[in-house]
């Protein structure tokens, strides 16, 4: 531990000389502002209107045919974190003026319900204006086509405006990570169908378990028939376990919990694989429990969040720093590594939050400096090696630290603002009075009262 505190100093010294930042050479909450402040003005200036920036060339992308405005609506709930009302407004006044969701397009149904209609959700709990309830409705109502599938797991790419479907494979995060969103949605309309459309999916999967209680992989929405019976806690599962701990822990519904416990006993049971330095969760065979693959994702970095929030503090304090030591190995993140060959298998980080995230959470709720000291770390080495002129661009290969002109919405969503929370920027949110969707959208537990919780879900 005394090396890895020495190791973040020295990166955060080095980037003082190179950055300027403050405090002793630790970046601060208003350094982050800042830097998100000149991201975001740098989309409004070449992207606004579309999905994303370019931040080398400073061109603009959408995700599909027709822009969807994902890069605001992502973006809103940092800025009220970070006090940033003016730029929040304009957003505001933005999607109740010129955004409509009546498109002729398919789109994904898992990233839509957690960047879009998680964000318009946020925005309503903001400001409470109808406008906004509306149109976060007409959204959820266009998504909810998709889970008209004969299991209730939702297809993997609803049209928006036919509500036509396609797409009977879908990996578990996929096919699960609804119930958080959908609830929320209910509680705000006081029409229990959506929590029980994205419930209905979740216990699908978990109806699905094996005997040793695991899920797998993939799965065909119209036949319930796993497709790949690998089980792990990462990329294409994390959200649907993430939201099983966070949804019971909004909703307060004891179906949930003992989903999660069930859960959380089997993957610490045959997933792990520990040593007196390191902790990884890899791959398993879900009705054997045989080791299958030594491969992780950087995704898999926000597991120890959830382990800390659970109260397993030992697993998520050890987890993380074994991730902070891949972090440093390369200099940033890989997005894929096999711990047992020590070997990268997806070279590219792309400004990813989930590290920071899990040091976010752990700093919270036990005090130590060394996780904020992990965020100096993370935070300058972004700096260094992601930052452009207009704003930050993701790295294509971490052993080279070449950019490949790409920011996902994501940054402005949720790695900014971990980083800014981190750094003590308004404390007032938080992971106790708070909980963060899975694109780090933050809803206040105090609005949402038991005996309303209960009438508006409709949960027994």
């Amino acid at each position: 531990m005394r090396y890895l505190t020495l190791l973040a100093l020295l990166v955060a010294t080095r980037a003082e000389a190179q950055y300027g930042t403050t405090t002793h050479g630790h970046p601060t909450a208003a350094d982050v502002r800042r830097e998100f402040v000149r991201s975001w003005d740098a989309y409004k200036k070449y992207a606004w209107g579309h999905d994303v920036l370019l931040p080398i060339t400073g061109g603009s992308s959408d995700w599909y045919k027709e822009s969807l405005h994902i890069s605001p609506i992502d973006a809103y709930s940092t800025m009220r974190v970070m006090g940033l009302d003016s730029q929040a407004r304009e957003v505001e006044r933005y999607i109740i003026d010129s955004v409509r969701f009546d498109k002729d397009i398919y789109v994904k149904t898992f990233e839509v319900n957690i960047r879009i209609l998680g964000g318009l959700l946020n925005m309503y709990q903001w400001t409470r204006d109808p406008r906004i309830l509306a149109r976060a409705r007409d959204f959820g109502d266009r998504e909810l086509k998709a889970f008209a599938s004969p299991t209730g797991i939702p297809y993997y790419w609803v049209n928006l405006r036919t509500g036509a479907v396609k797409g009977e494979r879908v990996n578990v995060a996929e096919a699960g990570s609804y119930v958080f969103e959908m609830g929320i949605l209910s509680y705000y309309t006081g029409d229990p169908k959506y929590y029980r459309a994205g419930k209905k999916a979740s216990v699908a999967l978990f109806s699905r378990r094996s005997p040793l209680g695991l899920v797998g992989y993939d799965i065909n929405v119209n036949t319930g028939a796993w497709l790949d019976t690998r089980s792990f806690i990462g990329a294409c599962e994390d959200s649907y376990f993430e939201y099983l701990f966070k949804s019971w822990r909004l909703f307060h519904d004891p179906e949930l919990k003992t989903m999660w416990d069930t859960s959380i006993a089997a993957i610490n049971r045959y997933i792990p694989e520990e040593s007196d330095t390191s902790l990884w969760y890899g791959y398993v065979d879900m009705r054997t429990g045989a080791k299958v693959r030594s491969e992780v994702t950087l995704y898999d970095a926000f597991f120890p969040s959830i382990l800390a929030m659970d109260g397993d503090l030992h697993r998520a304090e050890k987890l993380e720093h074994t991730w902070y030591w891949l972090w440093n190995h390369y200099g940033l993140e890989p997005g894929g590594y096999d711990y047992h060959a020590d070997t990268v298998t997806d070279p590219g980080y792309d400004l990813n939050p989930e590290i920071i995230e899990s040091a976010y959470y752990l700093y919270t709720l036990t005090g130590k400096e060394r996780y904020r000291e992990m965020g100096y770390t993370f935070y300058n080495d972004i700096l260094r090696y992601c930052r452009t002129p207009l704003a930050f661009s993701s790295i294509s290969d971490v052993r080279t630290k070449r950019q490949n002109n790409e920011l996902p919405t994501f940054f402005f969503a949720e790695t900014m603002k971990y980083f800014y929370l981190l750094f003590g920027g308004n404390p007032s949110v938080n992971v106790r009075d708070y909980v963060f969707n899975t694109e780090a959208h933050p809803f206040r537990r105090a609005d949402f009262t038991p005996e309303e919780i209960h009438k508006r879900l409709g949960i027994q």
